[in-house]
Order: C-alpha cells, then sequence, then structure tokens
C-alpha cells in the first residue's frame, strides 16, 4: 500500500499551461497589468511603512529623507542601518522564493511542488547552519545555503534516478530528502553552544532579523540575476508545456532545458534562502494565487509572482514586527500559519487528497 501525491496527466500537460486565444489572451493581458499595478502600489505603501514605523517612530518625510541620508543622525541610522536592509531582504527574498515555486510547479506538473516540499530549502538550511558552526562570516551564509541547496537537489537526483521515478512523483522523494536534512539540522543545534544554538534555531525557522547591507547587496545581486534568468527562460518553459515530443520537433532537447530550469529554480531558491532563512509557503501558495487571479502562465503572470511574493514577505514581516504581541517572533512562524490552512484549502480545492490504494 503506498500514498500517492495529485499528478497531471502524462499523456498531455494541465490545460492551465495553454495558451488561451487572441481574445481572451488580450483580456488575460489587461488584467495581469492591472493587478501587477495594484501589487506594485502596495509594496511601495509597504515599504514606506516598513521604513517609517517601530520603536523610533517618524513620518513618512522624515524615514524617505534619512534614506537618503537628509535628516536627523540618529534617525538616518535606524532607516539606513537596520530598517531598509531587513525591508530589502524580505522584497528580494519574496520574489526569489516565489518565482522559484512557480519554476518548479510547471516543471513537475504538479501543484505540491515547491522548495519547501522537495528538500530545496532543507538543504539550504544545513548549509547555512553547517556554516554558522564553522564559525565563518556572515557573508558566507547565502553560499553555504546554495551549497546545500544543490546537495539536497543532488540527492533528489539520485533516488529518482535509482528507482526510475516519474516526474510527478518526486515530490514523495522529496519530503524524505527534507525530512533527513532537517534532522541533520535540528543534531547540530542541540550539539552547538547556547549563544550559537538560539541564533541557528531563528534563523531556520526564517527570519530577516539582523539583515546588513553586505548581505543584502551579494545576495540580492545573485538573486536578481537569475530571476532575470528565469525570465529569459520563460520561452522555454512554454514549449515543455507542449510535451517531450513536440518540444523536440521544435528543437528543444527536453532533458537538457528541464534540467537547466531545475538548477535556476534551486539557486533561485537556496540564495533566497540564504538570506531570509528558509520561509514556508511563499514559494507554494504564491504561484496558486497568481494562476487564480491572472489565469494561465505568462511572462506577465511571471512578473505577478515576484512582486506578490515580495508583498507577502513584506506584509508577514510587518506583521510579526509590529501587530502580534509576541515580541521576536521570526517571519517564518508568520508565513507557516497562514500557509498551512492554504495547503489545505488547496488540496480540498483540487479534490486531490492522497488516498490509500492497493499496490
Amino acid at each position: 500500500m503506498n500514498e500517492t501525491l495529485p499528478e497531471a496527466p502524462s499523456a498531455r500537460p494541465r490545460t492551465a499551461a495553454v495558451k488561451p486565444p487572441g481574445g481572451a489572451l488580450a483580456r488575460q493581458r489587461r488584467r495581469t497589468l492591472l493587478l501587477c499595478a495594484g501589487f506594485a502600489v502596495a509594496l511601495v505603501l509597504l515599504t514606506g511603512l516598513a521604513l517609517s514605523t517601530g520603536q523610533v517612530k517618524m513620518p513618512l518625510t522624515d524615514a524617505l529623507r534619512a534614506l537618503v541620508g537628509l535628516c536627523d543622525p540618529g534617525d538616518v541610522l535606524v532607516v539606513q542601518e537596520f530598517r531598509a536592509p531587513r525591508v530589502l531582504s524580505a522584497l528580494i527574498a519574496g520574489a526569489g522564493l516565489a518565482v522559484s515555486g512557480s519554476l518548479l510547479q510547471r516543471l513537475f506538473r504538479n501543484p505540491l511542488a515547491s522548495p519547501d516540499v522537495i528538500g530545496v530549502t532543507g538543504g539550504a538550511s544545513f548549509g547555512a547552519v553547517a556554516m554558522l558552526a564553522a564559525g565563518a562570516s556572515q557573508l558566507l551564509i547565502p553560499l553555504a545555503a546554495l551549497g546545500g541547496g544543490v546537495l539536497a537537489a543532488a540527492l533528489l537526483g539520485a533516488f529518482a534516478w535509482r528507482s526510475r521515478m516519474a516526474v510527478t512523483r518526486l515530490v514523495l522523494v522529496g519530503l524524505a530528502v527534507q525530512s533527513g536534512l532537517a534532522a541533520a539540522v535540528n543534531l547540530m543545534i542541540v550539539r552547538f553552544p547556547a549563544e550559537l544554538a538560539n541564533s541557528a534555531l531563528q534563523w531556520t525557522t526564517g527570519s530577516l532579523y539582523g539583515r546588513t547591507w553586505t548581505e543584502v547587496g551579494f545576495g540580492g545581486a545573485a538573486i536578481a540575476v537569475a530571476v532575470v534568468a528565469a525570465f529569459l527562460a520563460h520561452r522555454r518553459l512554454s514549449v515543455l508545456d507542449l510535451g517531450d515530443d513536440s518540444a523536440g520537433g521544435l528543437g528543444l532537447d527536453p532533458d537538457r532545458a528541464r534540467l537547466g530550469l531545475l538548477l535556476l529554480a534551486i539557486v533561485l531558491a537556496s540564495l533566497s534562502a540564504g538570506l531570509s532563512g528558509p520561509v514556508a509557503f511563499v514559494a507554494l501558495a504564491v504561484p496558486h494565487l497568481v494562476r487564480f487571479l491572472a489565469g494561465p502562465p505568462t511572462p506577465g503572470t511571471l512578473a505577478l509572482t515576484a512582486l506578490a511574493g515580495a508583498v507577502l514577505l513584506l506584509g508577514a514581516d510587518h506583521i510579526v514586527l509590529h501587530l502580534l504581541p509576541v515580541q521576536g517572533l521570526p517571519v517564518g512562524a508568520a508565513t507557516a500559519t497562514l500557509g498551512a490552512p492554504w495547503l489545505l484549502f488547496l488540496m480540498i480545492r483540487h479534490g486531490r487528497l492522497p488516498q490509500r490504494s492497493e499496490s
């Protein structure tokens, strides 16, 4: 007896990936443009709110002046050194996680595929915590997270290749990889000295606390390059949606293209986790929200996915900082609280809750 997760028909990709006819496409473009404008406005408002609120409250105009160094030195210090790096980390990591989740869900043709599920963020946590244990510089954390994510992907690929699993069943192997790496991380934390254990535990739940301009500059530049690469690769994704036979007929090597896109998604998720910690459910929930609002995937919906991910993570961070009575709560706790009922709703909506069947 075994459990199976939702999977798409093998002979034909999901209709959500099929290009709509001309009139519907024009309406979708207009709707996507309006949604992008709405999320962009929300992003600007949330950014201004995050820069101007906190223990040291200041008017928005003063916060903006402090951001460019034209205000009281104390306000400049608060905005430039504490608030702005945290805000930018949320924006960049949220966009990176959401785009990564969108790529993985299209590649796996499975609505539950995300870096949280297939083990990538677990690998990123393993690499980052191992680097913390070694006492290395914070600058090396994104690189260590990237290495851990690649390690998780290698384990996933090795198990899948040995068992010759279908692409849509890889999620099951990913869950096993994620659980194993999480256990290894917990073991390291238990053996840490107390001062390192608290820092590592906060990081593994997903936290934007203490981000610096060095981390934002390095991680943000790498994530920006990867997001641009994802936009440039959208045409290959669209060809893959037609099926391997059609893709081969159009001159695209399906296996090579799929591997390249998978590596791109892993790099995006790992670097984002290196900047914000393994924040849960952003990569899983945002692509579904965008498909619900804007329809089938296009380059425009990919841009909307990035904006929605940034808004979600920055909004969740504002909630844990200023709206909840618990002090010091990591942002990952808020996204997990929001994401768990969303995941249940998603499974019920698809009508494909895992069922036991005779093998």
